[in-house]
């Protein structure tokens, strides 16, 4: 029997602007946005913890259409026996991600793919501060299930902010995956970020068809974990 798992919370996970606003905000800036995420059979004993931001929530979207449930389909055709959990919500920086860690991790945890730090880069927060906040997140995970696969979600931003501080930015995910022997989908906006059709009328938020590009880039990494 089906069962549906849902985690709502305010995260952000737009390309262009930060700040939280109403779902209902027509202004570009990022919104927030309730998910849920399906979950394979009865028989499946262990989980995949997808834990993010608007883009892991599948902002403007059916909880179907998200990357996840997309995964959570692969996973299913394929016979394999996990259920994938979306944590992800509209709103969050890493900062909200670290305060939130202990909560999340209530759960059984066998893969767990950290999808934060895209808000903390549009807002221009200190390069520093971000890694040391995912790098704490990095450590709770560790810290209560040892034996659980890390992957990370690396994120690039526009150069708004000048070269120095974009690349820094990117720099960030790198680092901590090489530092902490992590997975590392390099950039899980490939193909799609930047692409008008291939996002919502707001021009932020992945569509559905973005969704499934999204999906395929994170498969192939998880893909071999599994």
């Amino acid at each position: 029997m089906t069962r549906i798992y849902i985690i709502c919370s305010i995260i952000i996970a737009g390309m262009l602007s930060g700040g939280c606003k109403d779902k209902r905000a027509s202004n570009g800036e990022i919104t927030s946005n309730k998910t849920g995420q399906g979950a394979t059979s009865k028989e499946a004993v262990k989980n995949i913890l997808f834990f993010g931001n608007s883009l892991t929530a599948g902002f403007g979207l059916e909880p179907a259409e998200a990357f996840p449930s997309l995964i959570q389909n692969k996973i299913d055709s394929a016979g394999l026996k996990y259920k994938v959990v979306n944590a992800g919500v509209s709103g969050e920086t890493t900062a909200g991600g670290k305060s939130k860690i202990d909560w999340i991790l209530k759960q059984p945890i066998d893969i767990f793919i950290l999808e934060l730090g895209a808000n903390d880069g549009l807002r221009g927060i200190p390069v520093n501060e971000t890694k040391r906040n995912l790098q704490a997140i990095i450590d709770k995970v560790k810290g209560k299930y040892p034996q659980a696969k890390i992957i990370l979600a690396g994120m690039q931003i526009p150069p708004n902010m000048g070269a120095d501080y974009t690349t820094a930015f990117k720099n960030v995910f790198t680092d901590l995956a090489a530092s902490n022997s992590l997975t590392l989908i390099p950039f899980l906006l490939e193909g799609v970020g930047g692409n008008r059709a291939l996002n919502l009328p707001d021009g932020i938020h992945p569509s559905a068809e973005g969704h499934k590009i999204i999906a395929e880039n994170v498969w192939k990494f998880i893909e071999g974990i599994l």
